[in-house]
């Protein structure tokens, strides 16, 4: 009976969870002021994929998706290198106020992010970075979080393993690319998918550096458009399920690893 009430609760849990994204993705494809009326509907009582044909020639949203998957892409990939690296030499190589350099990365995450959106605005203007997709990934290309998530994982490798990889000659280099890695994967897929998902939906950085319209990330674009397109709620939902897509399908084809990412190497200290 426990295992009964369980399962109902968690099919519960489950419906009540998806019901806005069903909503969401049917509403995009009913007639325009279909998904207003009064009482709503469920379900479309004709099918028309015409406001996802709009978002990508009257208002041109297939170059702000790219946008956002170049950005969000360039910089899942370049934080994973540096903060396995970081991490690595944090959980397994000794150098002198590692423990206290660290101690004060960790005390930085008490610091909300919008204190330091303006002096890391000044210093991309000083650079000549303000407009660019430079200016929003190298921000991104780093984090005390992830550094924090691998440090963490990296201290549950066996120090044996890393040592016999020593005695037969590996330097530190090969021992971190040959056999940390591989090891870590889990960690790094769940880092990956944290990344992702953060930098696919971030608005207010890109707000800010980003001037030029035709360098606008997808949530930036979107929501520049809803003011002028506020009462076209069908196209409004087609433009939310573009955005959510490739992040849904991300996690649910990654979702073993990032499972196996949290629920490994966190007990170590």
């Amino acid at each position: 009976m426990k295992r009964v009430l369980l399962h109902l609760l968690l099919i519960a849990g489950a419906i009540v969870t998806a019901a806005p994204l069903f909503w969401m993705f049917s509403a995009s494809l009913m007639p325009t002021g279909e998904a207003t009326e009064v009482p709503p509907r469920l379900l479309p009582s004709t099918i028309t994929f015409s406001h996802y044909g709009e978002m990508f020639t009257r208002l041109n949203l297939g170059r702000s998706f790219l946008n956002s998957a170049v950005v969000a892409t360039t910089i899942t990939a370049i934080s994973l290198l540096f903060n396995s690296m970081a991490g690595y030499a944090f959980a397994r190589l000794r150098f002198g106020g590692r423990d206290r350099l660290f101690a004060w990365l960790i005390a930085a995450l008490a610091i909300p992010v919008q204190v330091a959106m303006l002096p890391l605005f000044l210093i991309l203007k000083w650079l000549g970075l303000v407009n660019t997709y430079w200016g929003v990934i190298i921000p991104g290309m780093a984090s005390i979080l992830g550094i924090f998530m691998v440090r963490q994982f990296m201290l549950s490798i066996p120090q044996d393993l890393l040592d016999a990889a020593r005695i037969d000659g590996a330097s530190e280099w090969r021992i971190y690319w040959s056999v940390v890695l591989p090891l870590a994967r889990p960690i790094l897929v769940t880092l990956a998918i944290f990344t992702f998902m953060n930098m696919w939906n971030d608005f207010m950085w890109p707000l800010i550096v980003l001037t030029d319209s035709d360098k606008y990330t997808l949530p930036v674009a979107i929501a520049n458009l809803s003011g002028e397109h506020i009462m076209d709620v069908e196209l409004m939902m087609a433009s939310a399920v573009l955005t959510v897509t490739p992040v849904l399908v991300l996690f649910l084809a990654l979702q073993r690893y990032y499972i196996a990412g949290l629920m490994a190497g966190g007990v170590k200290s």
